[in-house]
């Protein structure tokens, strides 16, 4: 039997996980849109902080519970698991309350406002008998399996450098806008420097023994960023996020004998395929995978821990990794050192 028809046969016979969402905040609709389409999926209900924006969400992406309130979803008994696209000032309250209530949490990245609020949550969880997990999308791909493989099988040779970009530019600062805020535990390196991290504990699969950062700030949170990570075994990694630099979304594994590099790796140019280069002494080469819909693949596998019954360690450990890295790049550009982890 091979893996596909094993996977049917168990879509088959075990339950669709039953969802629910934990406000109506824009990324709220493309996850919705996901959790419809996987394989193994219900979206079952939504709330948000009045009945009235709750019931018009629902009726418009066909949800069928509304709740006026937080705490009213959490304790619908029929529901598995919960996504969480809060702002992350807010991530660790609601995602402990619904382990508490034996909810398996999806949360929104950053994963909380800092690496003190990440171990609760974690911790939580665990306690509870519940997944955490992070929403970072593009590692679900299948097009990071594809570049995986090349940093594993030799084709790079000894890894010895990641860079990692994403930004994109504000002209004006947008008012009200989450991201902006720094009672929302908003800034760049929390929005888009939370990939760059990850991309780099994705390709050395090791914390870093000491960081630094230097940091611009607006309106109370960091505007953009730019760090160094230093690892064991003659590892470097670098990354700079902002809000004040044209769209890139791109990162490098650099080692002795070649590099991969991606350049859409948060979120692919096309569904239907995916690329990356591979550059090496003899040229460079395009490697080119069948698409997906990423968000489709983070559910369908999220749902599958779920329905297992065996929580994945790994997943709230990587999350509260990333956490611990935003802390110290931080702390390294206040108090202007390096700051060792």
């Amino acid at each position: 039997m091979d893996d596909q028809t094993w996977y049917n046969m168990t879509t088959e016979a075990k339950p669709r996980v039953r969802w629910g969402i934990l406000s109506t905040a824009n990324i709220a609709t493309k996850v919705a849109h996901a959790i419809r389409l996987a394989e193994n999926s219900d979206l079952i209900a939504v709330a948000s902080r009045t009945a009235e924006r709750a019931a018009t969400w629902a009726e418009k992406h066909n949800v069928p519970t509304a709740y006026g309130t937080y705490d009213a979803l959490l304790a619908d008994d029929s529901l598995d698991a919960i996504y969480i696209p809060l702002p992350p000032s807010l991530h660790a309250e609601w995602t402990i309350k619904a382990a508490e209530h034996g909810k398996h949490v999806l949360c929104e990245k950053p994963l909380a406002a800092n690496a003190t609020e990440a171990a609760a949550m974690a911790d939580a969880c665990r306690q509870n008998g519940v997944q955490l997990m992070d929403g970072v999308m593009w590692v679900h791909h299948e097009r990071t399996k594809a570049m995986k493989q090349k940093l594993t099988d030799g084709t790079l040779g000894k890894l010895r450098r990641v860079t990692a970009a994403f930004t994109f530019n504000w002209d004006t600062i947008p008012v009200g806008n989450i991201r902006a805020m720094k009672e929302f535990a908003g800034g760049s390196l929390g929005d888009l420097g939370y990939y760059c991290v990850c991309a780099i504990l994705w390709a050395f699969e090791q914390m870093p023994t000491q960081v630094f950062a230097t940091a611009r700030y607006k309106v109370g949170v960091d505007f953009n960023l730019a760090g160094i990570l230093w690892f064991d075994d003659e590892r470097i990694a670098t990354l700079d996020c902002g809000f004040d630099t044209g769209l890139r979304k791109w990162f490098e594994v650099a080692g002795t004998r070649a590099s991969i590099v991606c350049d859409d790796f948060t979120v692919p140019t096309s569904e239907d395929t995916a690329r990356f280069w591979v550059h090496g002494p003899d040229g460079n080469e395009q490697n080119t995978v069948e698409g997906c819909i990423q968000e489709v693949k983070m559910i369908e596998r999220f749902s599958q821990i779920v329905r297992s019954g065996n929580l994945e360690e790994e997943w709230p450990d990587v999350a509260f990794n990333t956490m611990r890295i935003c802390d110290a790049l931080l702390a390294s550009h206040q108090r202007k050192e390096v700051v060792k982890l």
